[in-house]
């Protein structure tokens, strides 16, 4: 398991692949008020909301964080092969409801996320560069088909997707970002690249409560408000849906991964996703324990201490303004 860099250190060099989403925007502010983690970029993707919202979120992120010199840089508009699917049930309209952000300034680059991704792994050193994955995988299987020689330079892909043991959030046997681009998935599962997974298996331990809220709520900065209004709206979903006290924290679970590894733990095997059978479309198939052949790809993780993660994410948190 790639432990993170220690304070002191060189930094972990990231790029954030993200669809923006309130739990998109939790994760990237964990990634930005963490001095182990370098972020080289953001690349915005179809997802929770059509790209040109999440691009502007992206953009309005960053402003908050007053981390402007970080590029964005504008990715797919629509899955390999299906229509866009987006979840404005779960997200509100613009995608963040409850932030109540300005219209950012801040603009993506002229060039689209693939390409900048390809430019950017074939410049820098081979290994040195990080890819975490919080959306549809759109971008990634763009590149590596593409580029398949940028394989070898990628330290690793840590995303958030998948699920086995909890069944699917956007169908019965489908987690979202995988049923939304199933084509994609199946390309980035099948490229070679180390990867790390992050399933509902995992985040659905990590649940928002009150009690965890709390201590982020008494901050009582811009960046801690705006996450305890955005979870609140967010949340309403989930309570509805599972009956729970919160929503589950999904994409944040990535950057605590990278943070601090010992917090999480799961198990090395294959893992592929269905691509034609209708019912099942987007469903990670998981050979948690090596009934077939398939050569392990994935570090599926499965569990998580969710108090200690909480303690991590309110001390980030408090270091931004």
């Amino acid at each position: 398991m790639t432990q993170a860099s220690p304070t002191g250190s060189t930094p972990r060099r990231i790029v954030i692949d993200t669809d923006p989403g309130q739990d998109d925007a939790v994760a990237i502010l964990l990634a930005l008020a963490s001095p182990e983690l370098k972020v080289e970029a953001i690349t915005t993707v179809a997802g929770n909301v059509p790209v040109a919202l999440t691009t502007k979120n992206a953009c309005a992120l960053l402003e908050l964080a007053g981390r402007r010199d970080i590029p964005v840089f504008e990715g797919a508009a629509r899955p390999l092969h299906r229509a866009p699917i987006s979840a404005e049930h779960v997200h509100g309209e613009t995608g963040m409801a409850g932030a109540n952000l300005p219209p950012p300034k801040l603009r993506p680059q002229a060039i689209d996320a693939a390409t900048h991704l390809i430019d950017l792994l074939r410049r820098e050193p081979a290994g040195t560069i990080t890819l975490v994955c919080l959306g549809p995988m759109t971008n990634l299987a763009l590149a590596l088909t593409h580029a398949p020689d940028i394989v070898s330079r990628i330290a690793q892909i840590v995303a958030m997707g998948g699920a086995q043991r909890e069944g699917g959030n956007i169908t019965p046997t489908a987690e979202f970002n995988f049923f939304v681009d199933p084509h994609a998935a199946r390309i980035v599962m099948r490229s070679g690249v180390p990867i790390t997974l992050l399933p509902l298996d995992v985040t659905h331990r990590a649940i928002a409560t009150p009690a965890r809220l709390k201590p982020i709520a008494a901050i009582g900065s811009r960046v801690t408000d705006m996450v305890v209004r955005m979870l609140g709206a967010e949340d309403r979903f989930e309570k509805l849906k599972y009956g729970w006290e919160g929503g589950a924290l999904h994409d944040p679970l990535t950057i605590g991964f990278l943070l601090r590894p010992d917090l999480f733990s799961g198990r090395t095997c294959n893992v592929d996703v269905e691509v034609d059978a209708p019912l099942c479309l987007g469903q990670s198939i998981v050979d948690l324990w090596a009934v077939t052949d398939r050569v392990p790809n994935a570090l599926w993780i499965n569990d998580v201490q969710a108090d200690a993660f909480y303690s991590l994410l309110t001390e980030r948190l408090a270091l931004l303004d």
